[in-house]
């Protein structure tokens, strides 16, 4: 099996204006997969062959996130982009051959990828720790709550144009996708995400404590970490929760209750604690 990562070798930045090539901020993305690790731990988990013709399962699944990146809509405009990439990344895989990568994720698989982010994330976390800024801290209403990590919960709806599976109408009156995603604050990152028929629920409570659990599975050191979730709701909240020993500090937002054994109440809301309602995520 060759070495994933050495697609650069050769790799130069000219300013003669010749071979120029669009969307260049895809070979940082790409360089940032292979520097932190991530597709080297997808390339253990994920099959391999050393078949003519062969993609890296690996490779495909990054370059498909990366189309996603620069605005692809569907596997054949990430087909696209990669044909654009192509004399930088090599060849692209097919829209059909995405389509056969994506169909191979089973739980299994699933649960491997999960495992190689879990472990991609507590080594990159663990570099920002040693940057002279150090992690992230996120800054709430003019207080920077230092050493939390703050996790959001919000659901989208995403249209569609056509009749897609999962594509239902939504209650926005819009047809389309409504997924929940996980989101941590200090550094932007997607920790979960569950994708869901237009139709589904914005507070559906089953949905939200499977998408929290894996969240919690993705964040190193969660079982000891200072959390503090916020999330949406159809009214004022009603309670702050964390998995802290201690309370949230003043005039951190509260975030809806939620019921499960890996969150504890903390001290009842003050009437000065903000409703998070419509704020910006």
């Amino acid at each position: 099996m060759s070495d994933p990562t050495r697609w650069d070798r050769g790799l130069s930045v000219t300013t003669d204006g010749k071979h120029l090539v669009g969307h260049a901020g895809a070979v940082l993305l790409r360089k940032l997969a292979d520097g932190t690790g991530l597709t080297r731990a997808l390339t253990d988990v994920l099959p391999s062959s050393t078949a003519n013709g062969w993609k890296e399962r690996a490779a495909v699944l990054i370059h498909l996130a990366i189309a996603t990146a620069l605005g692809a809509r569907s596997l054949l405009e990430a087909e696209r982009l990669g044909l654009h990439h192509k004399h930088i990344f090599g060849t692209p895989a097919s829209d059909s051959t995405l389509y056969r990568v994506l169909e191979a994720l089973d739980e299994k698989t699933l649960a491997a990828i999960a495992k190689a982010r879990r472990h991609v994330r507590r080594h990159v976390w663990s570099l920002l720790r040693l940057r002279p800024g150090g992690f992230p801290n996120l800054t709430v209403a003019g207080r920077e709550l230092k050493g939390w990590i703050t996790v959001d919960l919000d659901a989208t709806v995403i249209t569609s144009a056509s009749k897609k599976e999962g594509a239902e109408p939504t209650f926005k009156h819009t047809y389309g996708f409504h997924p929940l995603a996980a989101w941590c604050a200090n550094t932007g990152e997607c920790l979960a995400m569950q994708l869901r028929p237009g139709n589904a629920g914005a507070n559906t409570v089953a949905d939200h404590i499977g998408v929290l659990a894996a969240a919690l599975d993705q964040i190193p050191g969660s079982s000891s970490a200072k959390l503090l979730f916020r999330a949406e709701g159809p009214g004022p909240p009603t309670a702050c929760w964390s998995t802290s020993k201690r309370s949230p500090p003043p005039g951190a937002p509260c975030a809806t209750p939620w019921a499960g054994r890996s969150l504890r109440r903390t001290s009842p809301p003050s009437p000065a604690c903000p409703n998070t309602r419509g704020r910006p995520r």
